[in-house]
């Protein structure tokens, strides 16, 4: 596969993805419960917990030149952001949108939170899906030149999923 297919492909994932969960934002309300979504908000934020925690492991391996170790870790990152993004898709297209019900100064946190977590969310996906194919070419130059952008963004997500779920569901 030469770069210029690998891109296309990106793209058009990522358009897919964030088409996807814009409509289904977008959509409004609830469809007739045919599955017991109860529990996924709760799965997710653990999924982003368990992000989280690959990605910081993932860097202090790659810091300490243990390679197989933090290619393990990227791996399992990415593995568990897909089965986040399939729970997420899966609840949301179930239940709908879930109103932020807090009052007073919380509401531009909670707000301010979400609109940057929406936003870098969508953006990790070419970042994440680039820096990979990168690793996996051997373009190891260019893989640690956009991993130094994706890393950070990619923790910002999954620790403020966790924080967005908490404001919302606590």
């Amino acid at each position: 596969m030469n770069d210029r297919v690998a891109f296309t492909m990106i793209g058009i994932l990522t358009l897919v993805v964030v088409a996807l969960v814009g409509v289904l934002m977008a959509g409004g309300g609830a469809r007739p419960a045919t599955l017991d979504v109860a529990a996924l908000p709760l799965v997710n934020a653990c999924l982003n917990t368990l992000s989280a925690g690959l990605l910081t492991a993932g860097f202090m391996f790659i810091r300490r030149r243990r390679i197989v170790a933090h290619v393990c870790c990227m791996l399992g990152a990415f593995a568990v952001s897909t089965l986040f993004l399939l729970s997420y898709v899966t609840y949301h297209y179930h239940v709908g949108s879930r109103p932020f019900a807090g009052q007073g100064w919380i509401r531009p946190v909670y707000f301010t939170l979400l609109i940057t977590h929406v936003v870098l969310a969508a953006l990790i996906v070419p970042l994440a899906l680039t820096t990979i194919y990168r690793a996996w070419r051997g373009m190891f130059g260019r893989h640690v030149r956009i991993a130094r952008w994706t890393l950070p963004i990619w923790l910002y997500v999954s620790v403020t999923g966790v924080l967005v779920y908490w404001l919302l569901y606590h």
